[in-house]
């Protein structure tokens, strides 16, 4: 029910939305719980597995139960937390996890049939009969299971992604994120302050109190103020930091536009990347439940989210409440109660010590054992000693004592520590490099501890930045101690819930522990605790207190499941924003695009970049005229091919060459300036994963080359060489790709084409090496290399400059009877000189299949020698590398058989992985992969692909068609 005076809320600003189709009332500031809960709805969901009635347990992002879905016209969103999602003036929610209505849910059987559906069931049961699992048992599992349902429609939201940098990342907006930020923004540093909020305060929002002598609102609003004037402050609500990742970076979720009605552009979320030089966790604590019989009814919260329901929204979720709480935060709420008119029928007190005055009956040393009510909560059983008794109320608040909020110190593998002071896990210090934990997130729960350690973790990071700290007083707060208690489990007949979203209860646990699964990770499984949406926020260390006391361990021994990112559930659309329709694949295109589309060019997608694929001239029935024409060109004259699609990537730093030779299989530390070299780089299991050129620019300066294909695949290998192996050399390596535009010019006139060209005549540049030119006044690169088998030159210029110059070389070409190739006449050039790519170097080939193994030096190691020496990857039984000839049309994919063999997978010997009809020998070619191949070259073989109806026979010969000796390249 509404209480009035109290709340937060906007009450001039009223709301209409539904919820399983029925209209309700709310206010501006309302989640759909307090909302629900205001209109005296507290039956929301169906648990995920017994299908029991729930209400909401929590008031935050941790809440297990109330998780509702959400109807748009361009979208279903399933699983959203009733208590974080802000009411709006047609938000449609609806109920979820059920069959039939929220109060008759046919799956509710389920409940009946708990005796036979207990923990690890579904290890033991549909063996038998065994027809029966695709006809009966599959089939209803698959209507069961899950949480909420998809539309099967296209998301058509819109969503969001960013990036951000600060010096101090400060994650919670409660006393602990508002005192650091504070700190950290008067120094002058560049903050960013995130919360998962609406409003900022955290615990002072939903526990009230003062500050500084003053109502904790006016200091929060007071300093909110503050930061969001300064120009070097970025405040973001709405906005959970959900996972910490390597190098300061951490990311984070922000609902831009879910707390609105759906418009055109208005972004759902936005996905957040941040990168902080230093971080402090101020995320507060989580409050636990206690375990007792049918624990889990509509109408049984926690001690802290009635509070925060009556204070913050002014909403009490019953119109009798009682109170299960052995501290003094319990005797707060029950006086906050009566004093906002809410009548408290009783506060239940495990203490035996605890005062007993209070303006409503105390039960000392007592403890609540069972509940009733179907559809919500009408009554508790109390236990006192050897007396248990029945109170009427429609409302229990409960608490079981507070964890630290640590997950994210968990992110990168970091174990917390048990402490016994708190009873609770604790985060271990430098578990996230930068990341500090503070106040509650450290076990330090007073509001005056938690005003100081944010101060205190601020100035920290301010020293190691090597900032002034500025003098900022402390507002006087509360400072009581925290006393803990053991309570986890009162026992009792029937079943205790733990983990409410998966339906795991204390009975659960010790059957697992029963059966040996002892471990806490093997438990978890077992159980399925801590599984769920909510990731067991509240129900972990309830659940390893029970699992310690069945095994007979400390719960520090017992030990703690391991925090996985993200803290909350992210939205896969979030994630992959931009990354819908086109989007998906990104198009890629090259300075000479437009040049190339303005003469006729088709384009053809490779690794992402729209490169031509040949051009027409007029007169010409098809691409293979046009082809032939080129490939002519660049034999006979000059040809021009934009080539700035291959991977470049800069490397430097004084290891460099020392980590060029540990990547690659040949050496590059003897490399002189000026000089390129071509490279073959293995995978970890020995295949080959890419070949390409390396050039020395500097004594400690290198620009490596990779194929098209595998550029991004590299850039990542490098990236896990270098973090795995050798973190600590001095080097630094950085894609280029996009900052150079590079084309080939190529054929016995490209030396007189660049002379026309460069402001001033091309030198003695032997055959791979590299120089710096300038064209047109703008300093370039010249490499000596070529890809095509004639004298060949390689010339990259910034990108900006890329369309300008391909204009210009291609028009000196044509005066030269030459012009522009494109993708086909490239494929004919390299493979009648028999260079490989991607579709020879496909991922299961070695060095030693492709005839490189001399490559791999044996005078130092490098990654994937030793795997690339193991049996059966070297030896004539290996499939080789090989050229093919025919007079016949031949096709790439087709397998290779002896004449005369019968055509089966069992006689097959090889296949073909590249074709072309070569204009210059007059005849097809092919390279393929042939058992024993190199062995082999004079013999026949026979080409079958039934698919396209071929069967030819071909003369096997070495992969190097043209100009084996290299003499025209090195001309």
């Amino acid at each position: 029910m509404r209480v009035e005076g109290k709340g937060i809320i906007d009450r001039s600003h009223p709301l209409r939305f539904t919820f399983d189709g029925k209209s309700y009332g709310g206010y501006r500031g309302d989640t759909l719980a307090s909302a629900l809960l205001a209109n005296d709805v507290r039956l929301m969901g169906r648990s995920f597995k017994y299908h029991r009635p729930r209400g909401p347990l929590t008031a935050g992002s941790e809440e297990p139960n109330a998780l509702v879905e959400i109807h748009g016209k361009t979208n279903q969103t399933p699983n959203v937390r009733a208590t974080m999602l802000e009411v709006f003036d047609g938000l449609d929610a609806r109920s979820q996890n059920r069959m039939g209505t929220l109060k008759y849910d046919l799956l509710e059987v389920n409940d009946l049939l708990a005796p036979f559906l207990s923990a690890g069931f579904y290890y033991k049961t549909f063996m038998w009969p065994r027809a029966f699992w695709e006809r009966v048992y599959e089939p209803v599992i698959r209507r069961a299971a899950g949480l909420g349902s998809l539309s099967g429609k296209h998301d058509e939201g819109v969503y969001e992604k960013a990036w951000a940098w600060c010096d101090l990342l400060v994650i919670g907006a409660g006393p602990t994120g508002l005192m650091a930020a504070l700190t950290a923004a008067r120094a002058g540093a560049q903050v960013i302050l995130a919360d998962e909020n609406p409003l900022l305060g955290g615990r002072l929002v939903g526990d009230g109190g003062t500050l500084g002598g003053e109502p904790a609102a006016i200091w929060v609003a007071g300093v909110e103020a503050e930061l969001r004037s300064m120009p070097n402050v970025r405040v973001m609500t709405r906005t959970t930091v959900t996972g910490a990742y390597d190098n300061g970076t951490f990311g984070a979720l922000e609902r831009v536009g879910l707390h609105r009605p759906a418009r055109p552009n208005l972004p759902r979320e936005c996905f957040w990347r941040i990168v902080a030089k230093r971080a402090v966790l101020g995320a507060g604590a989580l409050e636990r439940p206690i375990a007792f019989p049918d624990n889990d009814r509509p109408g049984i919260l926690l001690t802290s989210a009635v509070r925060t329901y009556l204070n913050r929204f002014g909403v009490v979720p019953g119109r009798r409440v009682t109170i299960f709480d052995g501290s003094e935060a319990g005797r707060v709420l029950a006086r906050e109660l009566m004093a906002a008119g809410v009548q408290v029928a009783a506060i239940i007190d495990p203490r035996t010590e605890a005062s007993g005055l209070e303006d409503c009956p105390v039960h000392l040393g007592a403890q609540v054992v069972g509940s009733r009510g179907r559809l919500g909560l009408r009554a508790i059983t109390v236990r006192k000693g050897a007396e248990t008794f029945e109170i009427e109320t429609d409302c229990l608040a409960m608490s079981g004592g507070w964890n630290p909020s640590l997950h994210l110190t968990c992110h990168m593998n970091g174990r917390p520590r048990w402490s016994e002071d708190i009873m609770a896990f604790v985060p271990m210090e430098g578990a996230v490099p930068g990341l500090t934990a503070a106040g509650a997130a450290a076990g330090r729960f007073s509001t005056h501890a938690a005003l100081g350690d944010g101060k205190a973790a601020a100035t920290a990071a301010l020293k190691d930045l090597g900032m002034a700290v500025p003098d900022l007083p402390l507002p006087a707060a509360e400072d009581a101690p925290y006393e803990p208690r053991a309570l986890w489990d009162v026992g009792g007949e029937g079943r205790a819930w733990i983990d409410f979203a998966n339906d795991v209860t204390t009975k659960d646990v010790r059957l697992a522990a029963k059966e040996n699964y002892t471990s806490v990770e093997h438990m978890k499984r077992y159980t399925t605790q801590g599984m769920a949406p909510d990731q067991g926020k509240s129900s972990n260390v309830a659940a390893l207190a029970v699992l310690a006391d069945a095994t007979g361990r400390s719960i520090a021994e017992t030990g703690i499941t391991t925090f996985r990112p993200p803290f909350v559930p992210v939205s896969i659309a979030s994630m992959g924003a931009g990354g819908r329709g086109a989007g998906f694949a990104p198009q890629r295109f090259l300075t000479s695009d437009q040049a190339s589309r303005d003469r006729g060019a088709p384009m053809i997608e490779a690794g992402l970049w729209y490169r031509p694929s040949y051009f027409p001239k007029p007169g010409e029935t098809g691409w293979k005229e046009a082809c032939d024409r080129e490939v002519g060109w660049v034999r006979t004259a000059v040809g021009v091919a934009d080539v700035s699609t291959l991977g470049k990537i800069d490397i430097q730093g004084r290891d460099a060459a020392r980590f060029l030779d540990f990547v690659y299989t040949n050496t590059f530390s003897t490399l002189p300036v000026g000089r390129v070299r071509y490279g073959l780089m293995l995978r970890e299991d020995g295949m080959v994963l890419d070949d390409g050129t390396t050039a020395r620019l500097g004594e400690n300066h290198f620009l490596m080359t990779t194929t098209t294909a595998a550029a991004g695949l590299v850039m990542r290998h490098l990236d896990f060489v270098h973090q795995a192996f050798c973190a600590d050399w001095d080097l630094r390596f950085l894609s280029v790709t996009e900052s150079w535009a590079q084309f080939a010019v190529a054929g016995p006139m490209a030396r007189a084409l660049l002379n026309a060209t460069l402001d001033a005549p091309l030198g003695d540049l032997p055959f791979m090496g590299v120089t710096t030119v300038r064209v047109g006044g703008v300093e370039a690169r010249l490499f000596r290399i070529s890809f095509s088998g004639e004298e060949g030159y390689e010339l990259a210029v910034p990108t900006r400059y890329g369309e300008a110059l391909f204009r210009d070389l291609v028009g000196r070409a044509e005066t030269m009877g030459g012009g522009p190739y494109g993708m086909e006449a490239l494929n004919v050039l390299r493979i009648e000189k028999g260079f490989i790519t991607h579709a020879e170097i496909h991922g299961r080939v070695t060095a030693f299949d492709i005839g490189m193994e001399k490559m791999v030096s044996a005078r130092k190691d490098c990654i994937g020698k030793a795997a690339a020496q193991r049996p059966g990857l070297t030896g004539p039984e290996r499939q080789q590398l090989v050229g093919l000839k025919a007079h016949a049309p031949l096709t790439a994919g087709a397998h290779l058989f002896r004449p005369g063999a019968v055509v089966d997978p069992a006689t097959d010997e090889g296949y073909v992985t590249s074709v072309c009809w070569s204009p210059t020998l007059n005849c097809w070619l092919a390279l393929a992969f042939l058992a024993d191949g190199r062995a082999r070259y004079g013999e026949q073989i026979r080409l079958v692909d039934h698919l396209r109806d071929i069967d030819v026979t071909c003369e096997v010969t070495g992969p190097v068609f043209l100009d084996p000796d290299g003499g025209r390249m090195r001309a």
